[in-house]
């Protein structure tokens, strides 16, 4: 089976969630999603009606919303007004990040609690639930995708992106063992080849969190095999 480049900027969500992020920075990454045909865009709540002023006439490319990013400490209910502003600005999908200090404090119940009530103000949208599995002991990344499951997660999402270190393919093979078709798997962070993306498609992932300029190169790269890139 073969990928063509099309494919594989489809898969590819481009980012521009860094603190310093600027409208400069988004109009770049959006002109970019224009040319390459990048599947969607995430941004941080600010951006959201700029972003999608920026993709008028441009239905094809999907704006991504982030609820409380990047700890997933809001209050639940800080967390289910900015889904339900999100949604409301027309956010076409949106990631949610799992309260990381009350799953490892051992609190599950309230884990599963806040996610449900979150989840159930997004849908029918698409939700990636975001565990940054680089802080979590096996047991955890269990529970955050039993969790993630239960809330009814579109995606299970392997972190931000901010973590200490990037996802690693293992990361990806743990994530699939655990909910195999029950969600899909978005791996992010540290993805910045095609090798690299490639190996993580093999081993479930089926979205790709990425930063501009390693988008760019990594459609390049495909762009150059006359087939595609095998998987």
């Amino acid at each position: 089976m073969y990928l063509s480049s099309l494919d594989v900027a489809k898969m590819i969500d481009l980012s521009c969630v860094r603190t310093i992020s600027n409208k400069t920075d988004i109009e770049e990454m959006v002109s970019a999603a224009k040319e390459y045909h990048f599947g969607q865009v995430s941004v941080m709540q600010c951006f959201i009606p700029y972003t999608k002023q920026l993709l008028a006439g441009s239905p094809d490319i999907r704006i991504v919303g982030n609820v409380s990013f990047p700890s997933g400490s809001d209050s639940t209910k800080t967390k289910v007004f900015q889904a339900q502003d999100m949604k409301n600005e027309g956010c076409d999908e949106i990631d949610v990040v799992l309260n990381i200090g009350k799953l490892r404090s051992g609190l599950v119940d309230e884990v599963q609690e806040d996610l449900n009530a979150v989840i159930s103000v997004i849908k029918p949208l698409p939700v990636k639930v975001i565990i940054e599995i680089m802080y979590l002991t096996r047991q955890e990344v269990e529970q955050a995708c039993a969790i993630s499951l239960a809330a009814g997660a579109t995606f299970v999402k392997t972190g931000t992106g901010w973590a200490d270190r990037p996802t690693s393919l293992d990361d990806v093979k743990l994530v699939k063992s655990l909910v195999g078709d029950q969600a899909k798997i978005k791996a992010s962070g540290g993805i910045r080849s095609l090798e690299t993306l490639v190996a993580m498609y093999q081993a479930g992932a089926r979205r790709f969190g990425v930063n501009l300029k390693s988008g760019i190169n990594i459609v390049d790269e495909c762009k150059a095999m006359p087939q595609g890139v095998e998987v």
